[in-house]
């Protein structure tokens, strides 16, 4: 398992249309929101594995959970 999350900036070069230049500012920011996105995604999964009396988080609880933090994300 990974100790910590991938470096975005090689993604995010490779989905831009133009030869925009991403600031080191701005590829922190982006890996801090990605990286408070994720917790909160496992501990919403956790929650929901609690309920479900589960002592381990599966794909099946990620996936019920990731469909309403994704809408949440988006405002």
């Amino acid at each position: 398992m990974w100790q910590k999350a991938p470096n975005l900036t090689a993604s995010l070069k490779s989905k831009m249309k133009s030869n925009a230049k991403v600031r080191p500012a701005t590829a922190a920011m982006l890996e801090l929101a990605t990286l408070m996105f994720l917790k909160s995604l496992a501990e919403e999964a956790r929650t929901k594995a609690f309920e479900g009396k589960s002592a381990s988080i599966r794909c099946d609880h990620v996936k019920d959970v990731s469909k309403k933090l994704l809408k949440k994300a988006r405002g």
